[in-house]
This record gives structure tokens, sequence and C-alpha cells, in this order.
């Protein structure tokens, strides 16, 4: 018995040996997808037909150079500029200062100097710098140098509205808000032009009044300037085309202003009252006899914070305001205080008690 035991095992063991053995199959390597990083990079093209490239959106926006306000004004036209301006020379224009009003973030922003250089800018670690085109050599050279991007507007005449307007667009990733903005505009222009094109132009003359240490002078824009501009979209002459004047304003004498015989005049004043200037030129025998003072055709230009002749946000209401100046019988249901509400509510999401309550007061001009 135990001899047929071990014969079993031995031909059990047998069997087992000869069986085939199953097979592990080797493992198969898991392929690694390298994954896309996806390009979150902006090209901007700027006034000056460069093509800025950022890695990303900006998020620290420094507004610095001469002119600010004009270009904090137009950046505010955006809903992000209150978040993404992070830094900003003075906004304020005399005792005015728009921006500071509107931001409920400013005190937190830093301040820059209006004579801010190129260090003093790269300590706000800025994503993107936005200056006036004009300043491209003497400011913005050397921040670029620092690395930093550098994106130039105009905002200088009507027709650099729109392209300008996109730029910021691009900036603050609101193109649809740039084409809306730019759509007002356009409408008023369209508007306006199609009311004084087949209306004979008064001879107008447009006045600068600067008071510098004591000193006074009355100047006259150059022809390309916004203000001469105005004056030709308001259906006016401006008389002083044949005078040649500079780049800058010009200075005129009394005795030129009188040889003009302008039929109409507006006087702009950035730092003292406009039309504390207008009474006391009315009060002045020496203007008394010139045509337009005798018959009460010379007007302060129009102001809120602002004066309403410069390539500010609000030149569509100066020329608004001056269209109806020049032509009554055609605007004869102008009502600028409509325009105003109509201004600030499109623009910059303002309600009319924010308007009655901060901007009307700071009227000059501006009514009859």
């Amino acid at each position: 018995m135990k001899r047929i035991t071990l014969l079993v095992l031995f031909f059990t063991l047998l069997l087992t040996a000869c069986a085939p053995q199953a097979t592990v199959a080797p493992a198969i390597p898991t392929e690694v997808v390298p994954t896309e990083t996806p390009d979150t990079s902006i090209t901007i093209v700027d006034a000056l037909g460069r093509e800025v490239k950022l890695a990303a959106a900006p998020k620290r926006i420094v507004l610095t150079g001469k002119a600010l306000f004009m270009i904090a004004d137009a950046a505010y036209l955006f809903s992000g500029a209150a978040e993404k301006v992070t830094g900003l020379g003075d906004a304020g224009q005399g005792a005015g200062n728009f921006i500071k009003l509107i931001d409920p973030n400013y005190a937190a922003k830093a301040t820059l100097a209006k004579d801010a250089g190129a260090e003093q800018v790269a300590a706000l670690q800025p994503d993107l710098v936005i200056l006036k085109s004009y300043l491209a050599e003497s400011v913005g050279a050397p921040i670029e140098a620092l690395g930093i991007p550098v994106v130039y507007i105009d905002f200088e005449t009507p027709e650099q509205y729109a392209r300008d307007l996109a730029i910021l667009g691009k900036v603050f990733g609101e193109d649809a808000r740039a084409t809306e903005v730019a759509a007002f505009y356009q409408s008023k222009m369209d508007e306006i032009a199609q009311t004084v094109k087949d209306a004979p132009k008064p001879r107008v003359l447009i006045l600068y009044y600067n008071e510098k240490d004591g000193n006074v002078a009355f100047n006259v824009p150059p022809m390309s300037w916004i203000q001469t501009q105005m004056v030709e979209m308001a259906g006016g002459e401006p008389v002083w085309a044949d005078a040649n004047p500079a780049k800058g304003w010009t200075q005129v004498t009394l005795e030129q202003v009188a040889a003009w015989d302008a039929d109409q005049i507006f006087v702009i004043s950035y730092f003292k009252s406009p039309t504390e200037v207008v009474d006391g030129l009315k009060a002045d025998p020496n203007w008394s006899a010139i045509r337009a003072v005798k018959e009460d055709k010379i007007h302060a230009f129009a102001t809120d914070l602002y004066s309403w002749d410069q390539p500010d946000p609000r030149w569509i209401l100066g020329l608004t305001w001056m269209a109806g100046k020049i032509h009554p019988d055609l605007f004869p249901n102008l009502d600028m205080t409509a325009e105003v509400n109509s201004f600030y509510k499109t623009l910059y999401g303002l309600d009319e008690a924010f308007v009655k309550e901060n901007i009307v007061p700071t009227f000059k001009g501006v009514l009859p």
C-alpha cells in the first residue's frame, strides 16, 4: 500500500513538472502626455504702431507723464481701471481731481510726482505703463530700458479717439466696451455735422488766457489741435487760420484780436475761472470796442472739473456746447444739463444724483 502511494506521488510530480507554466506579461509603460500650457499672452498695437507683447493681461498698470488726467479719464471709461490701475500721477487740473472723486480705491493707489523717473515707476512693479506718445523718448525709453513694457496712446484729436479707445480696450480686456464708447462719440459728432452742414460759418476766435508771473497773455492754438477742430466741427470758421500759428499756443496782441473782428470769441482758462476772466474783459475799456464784446458774443469756455476744450473725454461736451453757441438757431432745444447727465451716465456709470451733487456745482460757462 505504501508502495502504491509513492507511485501516485511520483506521477503527480511528474505531471506537474511537464504542465505548461503560466507566464506574466511584462508591464506596459504608461505614456506620459505633456500638458500644454495655455497661451495667455496678448499683443497690443499702440499709437506708435509698435507691437507690445505681454505674457498675460496686465494686472498692475501705472499711468504717468504730463497731461496725466487726460489718460486717466480715458482709462476710467473702462470698468477694470479702478482695480488694475495701481499707481498714477496727479490726476487733477487746478482744484479738480475727477479720478479721486469716482475711484473708491484712490487712497490706496501710489501717487507719482509729475517728474517721476523710471526708478520711481519701477518701484511700483507694474506689468504695464501707459504714456502719451510724445513722451516716448524722454519718459518712455528709460522705463522700457528697465524691462517694463510701455503702451503709447495719443487721445489728441477726434480722429484718434476710436483707435486709442481700441488700444485701451485691449489693455483692459474690454474690446466691446471700446466699441460702445467709440459709437457714443461718433453718434454725437454725426448729429452735429448733419445739423450744421448747410449753415453759414460765423468767424470764430479761440483765446487761451494765461496769467503767469502776473503777466497776462492771450494765445491761439495750432490748426491741428482739437480746439481748432472743434470750431470747424461746430460750424465755425477759425479766424486765426492765416496767422500761421506755431506748434504750440501762439501769443497774440489785442490789436490782432481787434483786427480779426470775430463774430464770436471763446475764452479758455485752465487755472482761473473763465467766467471771471470774461467778466473782467467786458469791464476792460481796452476790450469794450471789440465788436464781439459789444454784442455780448464773448463766451467763457465751458468747464466742470476740467475745461471742455481739451482732448480729455469731455471734449464731446465742449463740441456740443460750442455748436449751440455758434448756431443757437439750429440747436434751440439744447439742454446742456441733460447732455452732461447722459455723458456721465453712459461713459462713467454715474447717476443723476451724483452728477447733481458733484459735477453741476463745478460748472462755469456751461449754462446761459
